[in-house]
């Protein structure tokens, strides 16, 4: 049905770009926080992740780099969080409140299918330019609405869990088995995803004899 390939781009180049970003604003704040408190105690350890985030915001406008604009989100969102840890005296609030938001996007992703309008399809055009005719076709609305659905339910068990694991690990005392616990759980259940859509993606393009570079 199709004149023109589908360029989908390489898994190697997504995760170039990608890599970074999730060191500097995933795996390092936690790192921080984490050693923070070995060595300082948990009120330094919410000081040095605020300051971390900081630090990446005003390293970018030295340099004259444009700081996107979720940078600045996050570096409020990170200061709420401490913010409220802080005045709660627990490490528990520090990672449950950034789940509770993860929760309210995953009821957006199920709302955007109802309105027929899913958010995976919106993301995906982001970085693959589909024709007008493959958009259009029954099968790939279809895949993009039950995609769209897989993730509002992955984002839903990924939060679910870490909300659990943070709760539980807090009555044992143990926030460094919650890291490696929710980490690697969080991982699998998004790789495990991630893996699916990829490969269901180009299933549908196959169907449809769409070309995929």
């Amino acid at each position: 049905m199709n004149p023109h390939p589908v360029a989908l781009p390489r898994l190697t180049a997504l995760a170039r770009q990608a890599a970074p970003r999730l060191l500097e604003g995933v795996v390092a704040p936690l790192l921080v926080f984490y050693l923070a408190m070995v060595v300082l105690g948990f009120k330094w350890a919410l000081v040095a992740t605020v300051a971390w985030v900081y630090l990446g915001v005003a390293w970018r406008l030295v340099r004259g780099v444009k700081v996107p604009a979720t940078m600045f989100l996050a570096a409020f969102a990170t200061t709420v969080r401490a913010l409220v840890s802080f005045w709660t005296g627990t490490w528990m609030w520090f990672f449950i409140q950034p789940e509770l938001g993860t929760i309210c996007i995953s009821v957006v992703f199920m709302a955007s299918v109802r309105l027929n309008r899913p958010l995976v399809q919106k993301l995906t055009l982001d970085y693959i330019h589909l024709p007008s005719a493959v958009l259009k076709h029954e099968r790939v609305r279809r895949f993009f609405a039950r995609i769209t659905l897989l993730w509002a339910f992955v984002l839903l068990a990924n939060s679910t869990l870490s909300i659990f694991l943070a709760v539980y690990e807090k009555l044992e005392g143990s926030l460094g088995a919650f890291m490696v616990l929710r980490t690697s759980a969080v991982a699998v259940i998004s790789g495990l995803a991630i893996t699916f859509s990829i490969l269901a993606f180009k299933r549908v393009l196959a169907r449809l004899h769409v070309a995929h570079a």
